[in-house]
């Protein structure tokens, strides 16, 4: 028989809050070029880091319906690597010390983390319009 696992309301925040809670204060997005690994706990190896974001002290409100949506995220600047602009196609979401907590894609809508532009430059504002994650079992 086919797996039809269903997951209560109160199981799919509580898996999302764990996100805040692994992330803890001061965590940061690491916006990155190339080819997605295969998750966190994979290296970076080609990628160029193109900005890094820094997040809320605390990351996120308790989640609600399954989602947890970030609390603000301050703007960062390209870095050297991003040259005179290349695409950003996904992040890595990590803590303070740098331990990796979700990697997710990247676009101005309908992806993890909505940024005004993919395209970003040495020493270019990048900005956030909203980073959600959900639950949809």
């Amino acid at each position: 028989m086919a797996s039809n696992l269903k997951y209560s309301m109160a199981l799919k925040n509580g898996q999302q809050d764990q996100i805040t809670a692994k992330v803890g204060t001061s965590g940061a997005y690491d916006i990155y070029d190339g080819a997605q690994p295969a998750g966190p706990d994979t290296a970076i190896t080609t990628q160029n880091l193109l900005a890094t974001l820094a997040c809320s002290s605390t990351f996120a409100p308790a989640a609600a319906n399954g989602v947890v949506t970030a609390n603000a995220i301050s703007n960062g600047t390209g870095t050297a690597a991003a040259g005179a602009g290349k695409t950003a196609t996904w992040y890595r979401l990590r803590t303070s010390a740098g331990v990796a907590v979700v990697d997710g894609t990247v676009g101005t809508s309908n992806c993890d983390l909505n940024l005004t532009s993919t395209t970003i430059a040495q020493g270019q504002t990048v900005s956030v319009s909203s980073s959600t994650y959900t639950n949809g079992q």
